[in-house]
Parts: structure tokens; C-alpha cells; sequence
């Protein structure tokens, strides 16, 4: 038995509708208050009938009656207007700051014993279950299901809108440039994402426009402000690239970053930085103007042929400079890499602008842009899909990593909509 869970009883009032004080008074619960998350009494505003009279006032919930006492709430003057203290067992008497007996009421006696076990059940961890309504997950309506996942899909953009706002905050709200600072963190992926954000940072649109119409000219930028070009090198595309940056380097000033924040360890060839950045030397090549770009497409597709980008012929035999491979194979960014971009850095973005230009459509377009892209194909999927669950597009496989992350790992049953009909049902 937990606080919260009396918290949530009470909010819910999944309580016997026969309600008596501790000393018998009966109890008729007209409004159950509104809950207050921060200091002060659980519920404000309440509205009861207690032994025939009416009162308004807040209620606070405690698991024993003593915990009053431990919380010093008799020398705070905040819990005078306290009408009714809500425990789950009576074991001391209490007064109010200004002396007054509170009315108590014990509702252990109250509760149907399939709440507790069903609350048990979901709360007790299991190493073998990471999903803790698993076991009853099949008896879940699946209307309720699907409507949850909804909400949680929106839940899941709105968690990530906080890295748009840092960037947004950053750029002094500028569009264009929290764009390619967000498609560029997500660029490189996990590991390099910090890299890449920085690396955007350095090199600005007004130099990148420069070289709009030539991809090598702008992979020799970008390599070199990714301090990838300060080497000797044997083979003449380098060598050419490290002339070009030179060039450039006289020109404005640049200073590249330090080459040793880039990670290669345990990262597939295919994702190396030098892979990585040529391919965004290619996407950048075909438009500076990322954002404006990307509000004109309604369509999934669309934005995935323009993330499709490739690096330079020059890697299609290399991952590393002057360290050539046998086999050839062209180095596109590929579906689920643009499937990544889009779910990561482009949505949140569009919803984002949405919420600040006051738009609902460009929210919804959001959301309809995952609804048309296919499932992602991850650890957390396969969990859900082996209980049951298969999600037929993003946004639901979005809304169900949001589930296990932020519900299910932490236990967060009362405040799910499926862990609520758990909990509801009676054996």
C-alpha cells in the first residue's frame, strides 16, 4: 500500500459508496477535490456531507493517521481548512492548528479486495515481466488500447519538442537554423549526435550557401570543420578536399573543432562520421533552405527522398581516408535512417511551429506524417509485439516506446489508462 495509490482511490473514488467516519458519521462525497501536486493539503475544493452537515475544504490522504503528527501538519496553519483526513489505517488522534479535530475517515474498511491485489499485482517487480500488466493485457478492451496509444503518441512529440525549444531558444528563434542544427544532432545519431550539433554550430547557412550547387566543395567544408582534414594524405580526393578547405579556411576564418570528439568504436562502417558527413554534405547541397523546404511536403515520402542522400563516390570503396576496401557499395543514408530524421528532429520541429505560430494543422500534420510511415523495428517493439501488441505505424511504435519508458520501467500504472482498467476490475 502506497500514498499515491490512496491519492489515486480517492481521485477516482473507487471507494464503497458507504462511507463513515471513525466515529460512525456518514460521509457523501459531493465533489472529490482537486489534487495538488505540490505543497500543502492532497485535494483542494473538496465538497462533503458529513453526519448530515456540508462542507467545502481540502483533504489530506496519509497511510496511518500518525503520519499527521510526523509531518508537523498540527503546527501549520496551511492545513487549517482541512475538512476531512483520508488514512488507510486509524492509529492516532490529531488536532488542527487552531485546534480543531479533523474528521477521519479508515479506508481499509472500505476497499474492495480486488483493488488491492490488482494494484499489488501491478506493482510487485519481475525480472521475467518488464511489462507489468502483461499477464492481463489480452482482457484490455482494445478501444482503450488505441486510444491511449493516441495520447501517448502526442505525450512521446511533446517529450522531444524540449530539445526544438533549446535550439529555437538558442537561435534566437530562428527557424531555418534550429532546422539544420536539429536534423545535423540528429545526423549523428546516438553516439555523434553532440559532434554533429557542433559541428552545425561552427559552419554557418550563410557560408553553406556558398556552395548550394557543388557537393565536394561542401563535403570539403564540413570535413574540415570536423577537423578531419588536418592530416597528410596519400590518395588525391582528400588531398583535393584538404586544398578546397584551405582555401576557404583563408577566406573566413574557420576554425575547425577538435577531431577527437568524434567516435567511430563500436558503431557500424555504415554510420563511421566520414560516412555520416559526406552524406550531409549531400543533403545540404540540394537546399540551405531545410525548413522551408521540408513545410511544403505533406507527404512521408516526399521527406524520405530528400533525406536519401548519398556520400561521394570516393566512399563507396573507403570508410577512412587512404584505408580502401575490397568490396564497393554505394553509401546511402537509406529508409530507416530518413524514417529516423523525420520521427526525430522533423516532427517535433513541425509541432513545435505549430504550437508557437498558434497553427493546429501543422500539429496534426505532424502526427499524420508518423501515421504514414512504417513501424520501427527496435528491442522495445519486439517486446510489445511478443505480448500482442503490433503497432502499424510509427506513431503507434512511437507511442509505445513512450509507454514502456516512461509508464511501465517506472511503474507508473496509476497514471496509465490501461494499468486504470487493471486496477478496475473486479474477481
Amino acid at each position: 500500500m502506497t500514498e499515491a495509490f490512496l491519492h489515486y482511490l480517492w481521485q477516482h473514488q473507487m471507494l464503497d459508496k458507504r462511507l463513515v467516519t471513525i466515529d460512525g458519521q456518514p460521509i457523501v462525497v459531493l465533489k472529490a477535490g482537486e489534487l495538488n501536486r505540490d505543497a500543502g493539503p492532497d485535494f483542494f475544493n473538496a465538497r462533503l456531507i458529513i453526519g448530515g452537515v456540508e462542507w467545502v475544504g481540502n483533504i489530506e490522504v496519509h497511510l496511518r493517521t500518525s503520519d499527521w503528527n510526523v509531518h508537523h501538519h498540527m503546527d501549520d496553519k496551511a492545513y487549517n481548512n482541512v475538512v476531512l483526513h483520508v488514512v488507510y489505517e486509524h492509529d492516532a488522534d490529531i488536532r488542527l492548528e487552531n485546534g480543531t479535530v479533523p474528521a477521519t475517515v479508515e479506508l481499509r474498511c472500505f476497499l474492495h479486495p480486488s483493488l488491492v491485489a490488482n494494484y499489488d499485482f501491478l506493482m510487485v517487480p519481475s525480472s521475467a515481466e518488464e511489462i507489468p500488466c502483461v499477464k492481463r493485457l489480452p482482457s484490455v478492451p482494445p478501444f482503450i488500447v488505441h486510444s491511449w496509444m493516441e495520447r501517448l503518441t502526442v505525450e512521446r512529440i511533446e517529450a522531444k519538442a524540449a530539445e526544438v525549444y533549446r535550439l529555437l531558444e538558442e537561435s534566437r528563434s530562428g527557424w531555418e537554423l534550429t532546422c539544420y542544427w536539429l536534423i545535423a544532432h540528429y545526423f549523428g545519431g546516438k553516439v555523434n549526435s553532440l559532434p554533429f550539433e557542433l559541428l552545425a554550430k561552427i559552419t554557418k547557412p550563410s557560408l553553406l550557401a556558398r556552395w548550394k550547387d557543388n557537393p565536394q566543395r561542401m563535403e570539403a567544408l564540413l570535413m574540415g570543420q570536423a577537423g578531419l582534414l588536418d592530416s597528410y594524405f596519400k590518395d588525391d580526393y582528400p588531398r583535393q578536399l584538404q586544398a578546397d578547405y584551405e582555401a576557404l579556411r583563408s577566406g573566413a576564418s574557420l576554425q575547425p573543432i577538435d577531431p577527437h570528439l568524434w567516435r567511430f568504436f563500436r558503431l557500424r562502417p555504415s554510420a563511421f562520421p566520414t560516412i555520416r558527413i559526406s552524406q550531409m554534405a549531400h543533403l545540404l547541397s540540394r537546399t540551405t533552405n531545410l525548413f522551408s523546404t521540408l513545410l511544403t511536403m505533406t507527404e512521408a515520402d516526399a521527406i524520405v527522398r530528400l533525406f536519401d542522400c548519398q556520400a561521394s563516390p570516393y566512399w563507396e570503396n573507403h570508410y577512412h581516408f587512404d584505408r580502401p576496401i575490397e568490396t564497393r557499395s554505394v553509401k546511402r543514408l537509406g529508409r530507416m535512417q530518413a524514417d529516423l530524421l523525420i520521427i526525430n528532429a522533423w516532427v517535433p520541429l513541425l509541432f513545435v511551429y505549430g504550437e508557437t505560430v498558434g497553427n493546429q494543422q501543422y500539429k496534426e500534420q505532424a502526427v499524420a506524417l508518423l501515421e504514414q510511415m512504417g513501424a520501427e523495428r527496435n528491442r522495445i517493439v519486439r517486446q510489445w509485439q511478443q505480448v500482442g501488441l503490433e503497432p502499424r505505424n510509427a506513431a503507434q511504435s512511437q507511442a509505445l516506446i513512450q509507454l514502456k519508458n516512461n509508464y511501465c520501467c517506472n511503474r507508473r500504472c496509476l497514471d496509465c489508462r490501461i494499468g486504470h482498467h487493471v486496477i478496475k476490475q473486479m474477481s
